[in-house]
């Protein structure tokens, strides 16, 4: 049967249970899935499994399952938990897909439900990330919320998948437009970091384009022949950080866990959650020029 899926997930696990121990890392991990899962519920969402530091959630429509993530985020924006009572707030990534589901004993399988896994993963902390078939069945107005971030190779799938970002943080922004109509801002700014050979810098959003390059004059320099002497550059653009290869030999754009690049020829793609940039090559090559690159908000 059709069915809307969705891997939650908490961010950053690994840390909480580090700093506060398994005993009580594992009570608050507990008690906040449940307190998720209740919202899911409200939302007509059924909890398939929680998954340790996340949960695994299906529902019979697409809105309800955006809707549900939307307010779970905004939930935790609004009034932030912090485990152990202090540090960083708690944060969650999402991924929504759409299709057939065999249900067997109360587990859920299919194709929707692993897209949708590979989905979360790929998100960044406070992301929810969605794919064009949850888009086309959604009404106007939640389609209004999602912004395209490109087609990713999504682990296991051989073709690529339009993805898309819900910009469920925004405010007007009166002074950027396209075409006559406003664009939208996270409420919080995120910004860009990018390391290689010792390097590291940052881009906040509008702030000055980097380029990378083998010239001596390139933001980030890496000296490589199979480097152009200006190989790419990074600028923020339409509430995006945005990648464009102006190379000889192109660029290939790793993303989360993803083996599948994005490769770019004279093009560009947006870059979401963290990765890899390889310069001229793909990054198995010997000695491959690297950049790793994470977007935080």
């Amino acid at each position: 049967m059709a069915t809307t899926v969705v891997f939650a997930d908490l961010v950053g696990s690994t840390g909480i249970f580090e700093r506060l121990g398994d005993a009580t890392a594992s009570r608050f991990v507990t008690q906040l899935t449940s307190a998720l899962s209740k919202t899911f519920e409200q939302h007509r969402g059924r909890v398939v499994k929680l998954l340790g530091d996340g949960l695994f959630v299906v529902f019979p429509g697409e809105g309800d399952a955006l809707a549900a993530c939307v307010s779970i985020q905004k939930r935790l924006q609004e009034k932030p938990v912090y485990p152990g009572g202090h540090g960083a707030p708690v944060q969650m990534q999402m991924g929504v897909e759409c299709g057939e589901v065999v249900e067997i004993d109360g587990d859920c399988f299919g194709d929707a439900v692993n897209s949708a896994a590979r989905l979360s993963d790929l998100a960044g902390a406070e992301q929810i990330l969605t794919s064009q078939r949850v888009r086309d069945a959604l009404a106007p107005l939640q389609q209004a919320q999602l912004r395209s971030i490109g087609p990713m190779y999504l682990r296991g799938k051989a073709e690529a998948t339009e993805v898309f970002r819900v910009d469920w943080q925004v405010d007007r922004d009166a002074d950027a437009t396209i075409m006559g109509a406003s664009m939208l801002k996270a409420a919080r700014d995120m910004f860009l970091e990018i390391s290689a050979a010792g390097q590291t810098l940052r881009l906040d959003p509008r702030g000055d384009k980097l380029t990378l390059g083998r010239a001596t004059t390139a933001s980030l320099s890496l000296n490589d022949s199979r480097v152009s002497r200006v190989h790419a550059t990074l600028e923020w653009r339409g509430g995006q950080f945005v990648l464009n290869d102006a190379s000889s030999f192109g660029t290939w754009v790793y993303v989360g866990n993803q083996t599948e690049p994005v490769v770019l020829r004279r093009t560009e793609c947006y870059l979401v959650g963290s990765g890899q940039i390889a310069l001229g090559c793909e990054r198995d090559a010997e000695s491959a020029p690297l950049v790793m690159f994470s977007v935080r908000a």
